[in-house]
């Protein structure tokens, strides 16, 4: 009996170290740091891309990724669009190395068509994060989000842009010149947007008219430029606060210069996690505004400084279904509140039946408020050649188009041949 009372303390004592080493075993391990992928793509929704995919951290900077994703894109033969995805792995996955495809069909809406896109993207980055401890986590649908691992940006989520650009046209009796440049700096996180631009644009044309053996040219040309600031901060899901302001000057609306800060916040019904799927904002501003005038206006002024408000309720829905966007917005000055205007614009796409879609979108503007048209006359070079603005009471503008694609479903076959 002593010896069977021996036996079974032993065999308890192992099992006892037998768990405290499997409890060591088992103790979480904090996660490594996400691997940073680059995807490489100029016609893909990367807002939609960047808030479905969570487990993953995206960079800017190709030489900065470890996993590399260029996707190309052609046309199918009914009409769809084929994506290919080329995974291509590097540091701690140059190993990992893979292809795959996604096929959308003519009669997908846009928001299919999106999703699609990232379902496949998450099986292909699947092999990556399960390199890693990030692997523990995964699930066949990843309904876990995982927190996001703060990034080492060197840049401090700045973005830099510089482009120029210019045109040349004519024949023997006319010709035309464009040129247009751009600067932006822009810096936008979760809880912080700004963005600021400087742009300049210059547009002349000359006309040789022969009138009674005498040859006249018309000179016409216009120029603007604008500095433009905008910040906006975080508040929560539902509300942001923030401000523009501007300087510009154009010649078509003769303004030498506008010096223009505006005050302004904002409320999103939907939560703005939602804001790639649904939104719902309701934007109020105050602006002032400083105009000096290249000539004089129909007020009687070459300088004036005035204080107005606006009002702006925008709808956006992406949905199977199709997608809208709508927006109007209502503006008036306090000195005056007959001076005002109402833009009124809507883009919608239907898809009411398989292979059957609508497109409508317009714009509606009532006009009051064009303090800053030139005095006198406009001669009829002015007009034809629209050099300067001239008075209406409204503008518009309307589009519709229907399509309906029918036959065989099975016509995702990519040939490239003759370009079609």
């Amino acid at each position: 009996m002593k010896a069977v009372s021996q036996s079974l303390q032993i065999m308890g004592l192992i099992i006892l170290v037998s768990l405290i080493s499997l409890a060591q075993e088992r103790v979480i391990r904090q996660p490594q740091e996400a691997p940073k992928v680059f995807i490489d793509c100029h016609q893909c929704d990367m807002a939609y891309i960047r808030s479905e995919i969570t487990f993953v951290s995206f960079v800017r900077e190709r030489t900065e990724a470890d996993i590399y994703i260029l996707i190309t894109i052609q046309s199918t033969g009914d009409g769809g669009r084929e994506y290919t995805l080329n995974f291509i792995g590097r540091n701690n996955f140059y190993d990992i190395h893979n292809t795959l495809k996604y096929i959308s069909k003519r009669t997908d809406s846009a928001d299919i068509e999106r999703k699609g896109l990232v379902r496949v993207l998450k099986v292909g980055l699947v092999p990556y994060v399960a390199k890693t401890d990030l692997g523990d986590y995964l699930k066949i649908d990843f309904e876990k989000r995982l927190p996001t691992t703060p990034l080492e940006d060197k840049w401090n989520f700045w973005i830099f842009s510089l482009g120029l650009s210019g045109s040349l046209s004519g024949e023997q009796t006319k010709n035309f010149f464009s040129m247009s440049s751009n600067l932006s700096a822009n810096r936008v996180t979760e809880k912080v947007k700004f963005r600021s631009g400087v742009s300049g644009n210059f547009n002349s044309s000359h006309f040789k008219v022969e009138e009674d053996g005498v040859t006249q040219t018309i000179t016409s040309f216009q120029r603007s430029y604008s500095l433009s600031a905008l910040y906006v901060y975080s508040i929560n899901q539902h509300w942001s606060v923030g401000g523009w302001f501007g300087l510009s000057s154009s010649t078509y609306n003769n303004i030498a210069l506008n010096i223009n800060p505006a005050p302004a916040v904002e409320y999103n019904y939907f939560p703005y996690s939602e804001s790639t799927r649904r939104q719902l904002r309701f934007l109020y501003r105050i602006g002032y505004n400083l105009n000096f005038y290249r000539e004089e206006t129909i007020y009687d002024k070459t300088r004036e400084s005035l204080l107005g408000e606006a009002l702006s309720i925008t709808l956006e829905i992406k949905e199977p279904w199709g997608n809208i966007s709508s927006s109007i917005e209502g503006f008036h000055y306090f000195h005056d509140f007959s001076k005002n205007h109402l833009v009124f614009w809507t883009n919608l796409n239907l898809r009411l039946y398989r292979g059957f879609s609508v497109g409508i979108s317009g714009r509606f503007s009532k006009i009051n408020d064009q303090i800053y048209l030139a005095k006198g006359d406009l001669s009829l070079e002015d007009i034809l050649l629209q050099r300067k603005a001239l008075a209406t009471a409204y503008s518009y503008g309307i589009s519709l188009g229907v399509s309906y694609t029918f036959g065989s479903i099975y016509a995702g076959v990519v040939n490239p041949r003759f370009g079609y």
